[in-house]
């Protein structure tokens, strides 16, 4: 019964990678076709890849994207970060829940809508669209992201340490620093690392508050597909896959380590447990 279970648990998961992935291996197959089009492979070649490193304007928005996406993450994850501490910290049950209310409401609203909301919002103020705009609006739907990300840590963080650090005469920025910041800090990894992948491909948003000759990568992709097919595009996004990739795999050797430091320390703590007794 159990191998039955497995084994059908099993090929519904080959199923449904091969649902996801089939898409982008064919994407990227065709993107070596000398052919120049996806009708059939006629011969493999390099060229479109060369012309991506050879398209100056191509380059410049995958740098200004990859600049939203860090600051928009960076800045996102210390607000957030601080605004989890702050839910979690907060006495009152109702006031909490209403807190975590808001912040979900962000989460599931559609991307239209919340872009549509900025540019409003935006022109409004009087502020130009362009390189400010999309990344305010990247900070404010990461937000959100990096809360729930950090919220679980701290609930498994044990408050006894903070009150025996207090006992012991620590201020408050010694507890936050030698406490509750290395207690969360997977929380903490896993929320910028979702807020830059996030802002990587967020295409909605970004659509309606880009301007003033300003484009991110998600933006231009869109625009040159509306022209027709090329393969430069398909270059493109495999470049972009192996970088997505390779940021996973660093997330994941991240969390390996962070996971033997942890084991370690508890194998020295008992084993000066063990020494005591």
């Amino acid at each position: 019964m159990k191998k039955g279970l497995l084994k059908g648990s099993n090929l519904y998961l080959i199923a449904v990678f091969s649902l996801l992935y089939a898409p982008i291996f064919y994407l990227i197959f065709y993107s070596f076709n000398a052919g120049g089009d996806m009708n059939g492979f006629s011969g493999f070649t390099w060229e479109h890849y060369l012309a991506v490193f050879e398209d100056k304007r191509l380059i410049t928005i995958v740098l200004n994207t990859l600049l939203v996406a860090f600051l928009s993450a960076l800045i996102a994850t210390m607000i957030g970060t601080f605004g989890a501490m702050g839910i979690y910290y907060t006495k009152n049950r109702k006031t909490r829940n209403t807190l975590l209310s808001f912040n979900n409401i962000l989460m599931v609203s559609p991307d239209v809508i919340i872009g549509a909301s900025f540019l409003i919002f935006f022109t409004f103020l009087g502020l130009g669209l362009g390189f400010g705009s999309v990344l305010l609006s990247h900070i404010a739907f990461s937000i959100p992201i990096v809360v729930l990300m950090v919220l679980p840590k701290m609930q498994e963080m044990n408050d006894s340490m903070i009150m025996a650090a207090r006992d012991l005469g620590a201020n408050s920025l010694q507890v936050l620093s030698r406490i509750v910041l290395p207690s969360i800090t997977p929380g903490i990894l896993a929320g910028f690392f979702m807020a830059f992948t996030y802002s990587l491909d967020d295409f909605a948003v970004t659509f309606f508050v880009t301007g003033n000759g300003f484009s991110t990568l998600s933006v231009e992709i869109y625009s040159r597909a509306r022209q027709g097919v090329s393969l430069e595009i398909n270059a493109l996004s495999a470049l972009m896959f192996v970088f997505s990739l390779a940021l996973v795999s660093g997330y994941y050797f991240i969390q390996q380590h962070n996971y033997s430091k942890k084991q370690k320390l508890r194998h020295k703590q008992h084993a000066e447990a063990v020494d005591m007794i």
